[in-house]
């Protein structure tokens, strides 16, 4: 793990959450209008996560979901501070281009079939799977939002390095070597 990393990765509240409390240990996405001619693409293999709201609807998660969105909505932040609590390490990325693959995801994720599914046909078909490890700093650090991070756009870079000094990881390594197992068998 690098010793300060100054990008972070947008993504719903609700789902930093869910990887927060290692419920799921995977990222899909797709991009936004602000990904580029190539779309998205892991620029990095470390980051933090910068919970945000942006497009996320309580229809947009499974329902036993829903408790960990009432708990990101009753926990938000004033709307000048984003709180960034979690840092992830890349362990995997794939490329889903068949849709008949997207059920295999489901235990794996708190998004609702429809969502996935929208995502993977958002432009064109496909869609990106992140297996994450997710570890926590011992208290949030508190900054200041800016028109930076702004947009839809899966990566910011923040002003200064943030450093990861004091990380401790969400999941057991046994627990983590074990769904990398299972991630394996199904990829």
């Amino acid at each position: 793990m690098e010793s300060a990393n100054r990008f972070a990765f947008k993504e719903w509240a609700v789902v930093c959450e869910a990887l927060a409390t290692g419920r799921q240990s995977l990222i899909l996405r797709k991009g936004g209008i602000h990904e580029g001619r190539e779309g998205f693409r892991v620029a990095h293999r470390e980051f933090w996560l910068f919970p945000t709201g942006f497009h996320q609807q309580p229809d947009s998660v499974v329902v036993d979901a829903q408790p960990l969105l009432e708990k990101v909505l009753r926990e938000e932040p004033p709307s000048d501070q984003v709180h960034v609590r979690h840092h992830a390490e890349v362990e995997q990325v794939i490329s889903i281009q068949e849709e008949s693959k997207l059920p295999l995801l489901r235990p794996w994720h708190i998004w609702s079939d429809e969502t996935v599914s929208q995502r993977f046909h958002y432009k064109s078909p496909g869609l990106f799977a992140m297996l994450v490890r997710v570890h926590q700093l011992p208290a949030a650090k508190v900054l200041a939002t800016s028109s930076h991070f702004a947009g839809c756009r899966s990566w910011v870079d923040f002003p200064d390095e943030l450093p990861t000094t004091g990380l401790t990881p969400i999941l057991s390594e046994e627990i983590h070597a074990d769904r990398v197992r299972q991630w394996n068998l199904l990829f």
